[in-house]
């Protein structure tokens, strides 16, 4: 299956850009965690959310400074997930997306079950770029991205820092092992963005305003065959004390590390 997009000019002879940014809930970093039922469910009692950093500070930011360097098109956000997800699709909004899609789903899908749904309602509407953020801060999974490309059959750039177009192409700085690589993808394209690809934009009074009154279109999720589910969760271990040591006493720092610790 392919997707053909071409990039179009407004009357004024604008560049048209189509992109589509993909956002996630996530608990606040702040959070205190707790799982239920023998620890298979994770609790939301007393939990704030947010939307995942990456997909925010990241892709949304970047997608609306592409969209506004070009001087026209549209941004769209997408989330699959409950009535309850709408409060962070509209703070999505209120930082600049133009319209929002809500695929209806419960609160516990996995990456793949994710993928599906978006592609199956990105499906011949003409996304120039899809954008993702790097990973989720929930389940660092970092699995979506790569699952949507494929089924989408788009060009896929992962660990992406930087983005800029040249003649209908994208000029992507992504990380790799002890460096950095460049590299130029023809439209349309998925990209997963990270650290370095925009600066966090903090919602104005007009954005708030008008996000209650941008469309957001609630679509019903299809049935996906899915392959994989939660068995249980667990705490990380709890930090153990910390033993000071005199600075003037490097034997007895030696001493520890070589026949305690054995590091050395």
């Amino acid at each position: 299956m392919y997707i053909f997009a071409t990039i179009f000019k407004d009357s004024r002879n604008r560049i048209v850009m189509k992109i589509l940014v993909c956002i996630s809930k996530v608990p606040d970093t702040t959070a205190k965690i707790a799982f239920t039922d023998n620890n298979s469910k994770f609790s939301q009692e007393n939990v704030p959310f947010i939307i995942n950093p990456t997909d925010e500070w990241y892709a949304l930011v970047r997608a609306l400074e592409l969209k506004e360097q070009a001087g026209a098109g549209a941004v769209t956000v997408i989330n699959v997930g409950p009535a309850d997800n709408e409060q962070i699709i509209r703070k999505a909004l209120a930082v600049g997306a133009d319209d929002a899609v809500r695929i209806n789903a419960g609160e516990d899908v996995e990456p793949f079950f994710v993928a599906s749904q978006i592609a199956n309602y990105a499906k011949g509407k003409g996304y120039d770029i899809i954008f993702t953020g790097k990973e989720t801060i929930s389940y660092n999974s970092f699995a979506v991205g790569g699952m949507l490309a494929e089924l989408l059959d788009l060009p896929f750039v992962s660990q992406a820092t930087k983005i800029d177009m040249e003649g209908g192409k994208g000029i992507v700085h992504r990380e790799i092992e002890g460096g950095e690589e460049v590299v130029e993808v023809s439209l349309p394209f998925l990209i997963a963005a990270q650290k370095g690809m925009a600066e966090q934009r903090i919602p104005n009074m007009k954005g708030i305003m008008s996000a209650r009154t941008k469309t957001l279109e609630v679509v019903e999720s299809i049935a996906v065959d899915t392959y994989s589910k939660i068995a249980h969760y667990e705490m990380p271990p709890a930090k153990s004390a910390c033993k000071m040591i005199p600075a003037d006493n490097m034997d007895m720092l030696v001493e520890m590390l070589k026949k305690k610790e054995k590091v050395i």
